[in-house]
């Protein structure tokens, strides 16, 4: 007579050992929809934090600590991230902003000589164009002095809200969410929010994200989006969210 199959309830459910390689870290298993802790936003951004103490900060977070913090330096920096690595934009916007940081300063600059500053970054030509009308715009305007308005800065050419409320952000301290494809992509495959675009997640952020939160977001996602909850094949194996996120759209990991 043939063997009945084996229930699942009877599979042996001892905890796995971490492979030899990874023995520096802590090899999580992947818990069942059914096995995952109810989400504690609180206790994930610590987890992230934690995580993300050994990796580079966001870049114009770096820009900011290297004293290049007003909201006009922001701004632009933020416009020269458009599309292109950190590791790009950065050195780029020290560049710039070392050869010149105010809207008076930079807008003697021309165009031709403002691309020759930032040609590794994507679409340098184009940039290196609205970086000099918002300097004009802003020496002529407003006196050299940008307004902490997010509409003003939305009104600028190739500004959008993630970069408005990035520069707020960092430069003001105002509480405002900044929404990238890390966050985006993050938050939605935790389970935490549910949008299909970056604007439909910054209006879910801002429904359930408690406000202490909505600046520090997006310096601990960047990070953790680039190194760990990556764009294909995530490092769910390591990842210390991993008992709360519910790894949405995840069909691939390490």
């Amino acid at each position: 007579m043939a063997l009945k199959k084996q229930s699942r309830s009877t599979t042996m459910t001892g905890p796995r050992r971490a492979p030899r390689t990874q023995s520096a870290r802590t090899v999580h298993t992947a818990p069942s929809d059914t096995d995952k802790l109810p989400f504690d936003i609180e206790e994930v951004l610590r987890r992230v934090r934690h995580e993300v103490r050994s990796f580079a900060d966001a870049a114009m977070f770096e820009l900011a600590a290297k004293g290049h913090g007003s909201l006009f330096e922001q701004l632009i920096a933020c416009i020269l991230s458009i599309r292109t690595l950190d590791e790009v934009s950065l050195p780029a916007s020290l560049r710039l902003l070392g050869r010149a940081h105010t809207p008076e300063a930079l807008s003697r600059l021309t165009p031709a000589e403002i691309d020759a500053l930032i040609r590794p970054v994507t679409f340098h030509e184009g940039k290196a164009h609205q970086v000099h009308a918002i300097a004009v715009r802003t020496r002529d305007e407003f006196q050299g002095q940008l307004p902490a308005d997010p509409d003003v800065l939305q009104s600028f050419k190739g500004v959008g809200p993630k970069c408005a409320h990035l520069a707020l952000g960092i430069a003001c301290g105002h509480e405002v969410i900044s929404v990238d494809i890390h966050v985006h992509r993050v938050t939605n495959r935790w389970g935490y929010v549910k949008a299909s675009t970056p604007e439909r997640t910054l209006a879910a952020l801002e429904a359930v994200l408690p406000r202490p939160y909505w600046v520090e977001l997006n310096r601990l996602l960047v990070p953790f989006g680039k190194h760990v909850c990556t764009g294909s094949r995530p490092k769910c194996s390591t990842c210390p969210v991993l008992p709360y996120c519910r790894q949405e759209g995840v069909t691939s990991h390490r």
